[in-house]
């Protein structure tokens, strides 16, 4: 069966649904699932599990532990953001960043869609509860109750700040790693979290002044929807300092080695820098040609990536 990519262009009508004289391929439903499931969202919160568990065990957790955790970790994840592709779908088919979704275009079923997610949800809970601790099950069951009740159904439709709250969905990883080895919580993990919530408004208020026009079309109050960009990059600005005097915490309240503090502070500073760089163009102009915010998204990725990863190394050099 030849392979063919679900968000070529080829596939889709010009309103972005599919053509009705194609017909999905089993490469297009199974790519259809597997989108659903928002594997880059899940990359990024597995990168905020896995060395979690390494500073917790201070050096290499047990395998089978990583790869039960793993597992159930991207089950919760890919189930959660199935909800949220199901009840989101009006909105994602008018959206350019979104109607190329497997909704929008009509290769999976609302009702299907659903299914998917809570037979991945209940497989989530086995795991974990099963092969990790009970703990951590619960605290994936409360990320995804809170990420599709809270962020999806709550306020994402209603508040500018709706990714502040709502983004705290995406700060129990940093909890579900430590738990999983520990099999309780402490300040540690509490740091990372916070980390990681203070890290989620320029994150996504970046992406969101690239797309603000397409938030704007369906109603969705992002806060570069209702502000100009200088307001939202003023808020990034300090979010972002926020967020780097709380990465520099973990040093005293888990007793770090060297490593970590000097790679959180050239991270921050670097970040700190973009983030003001952003501010000083939004100052000028309201254009995306000048604003460039995807130069911060992109940065953020990148900072939290690494900052993570000196989390792990940290413990195995000292």
């Amino acid at each position: 069966m030849t392979y063919v990519d679900p968000t070529s262009p080829e596939l889709l009508a010009d309103d972005g649904r599919r053509d009705d004289d194609q017909r999905a391929t089993l490469a297009d439903v199974v790519m259809a699932y597997v989108g659903l499931t928002k594997p880059r969202v899940i990359e990024l919160l597995l990168l905020t599990t896995v060395p979690v568990m390494f500073f917790a065990a201070r050096g290499v957790p047990p395998l089978g532990l990583v790869v039960a955790t793993v597992i159930g970790g991207t089950l919760s994840a890919g189930s959660a953001s199935v909800f949220n592709c199901v009840y989101d779908r009006d909105i994602d088919e008018q959206m350019r960043r979104t109607r190329r979704r497997a909704l929008p275009r009509h290769i999976v079923s609302p009702a299907a869609a659903l299914v998917f997610g809570v037979v991945l949800g209940v497989l989530s809970t086995v795991v974990l509860w099963a092969w990790v601790n009970p703990l951590s099950a619960v605290l994936s069951v409360t990320a995804n109750a809170f990420y599709v009740f809270v962020y999806t159904m709550l306020l994402k439709r209603r508040t500018t700040q709706n990714i502040v709250w709502g983004g705290i969905a995406g700060c129990f990883p940093a909890l579900i790693g430590w738990t999983a080895v520990t099999g309780e919580l402490s300040w540690v993990p509490v740091v990372l979290f916070a980390v990681v919530f203070f890290w989620t408004p320029p994150h996504t208020w970046a992406l969101a002044l690239r797309y603000r026009e397409d938030y704007a079309q369906v109603d969705v109050p992002m806060l570069p929807v209702v502000k100009p960009a200088r307001s939202v990059a003023l808020q990034i600005v300090i979010y972002s300092w926020v967020m780097v005097a709380t990465s520099l915490l973990l040093w005293p309240v888990a007793g770090t080695g060297p490593v970590y503090p000097v790679v959180a502070a050239v991270l921050g500073a670097v970040f700190l820098v973009q983030a003001h760089a952003l501010h000083r163009r939004a100052r000028s102009s309201e254009e995306l040609s000048v604003l460039q915010p995807m130069k911060l998204f992109h940065a953020s990725n990148l900072y939290l990536s690494l900052l993570f990863v000196a989390v792990a190394i940290d413990p195995l050099l000292f």
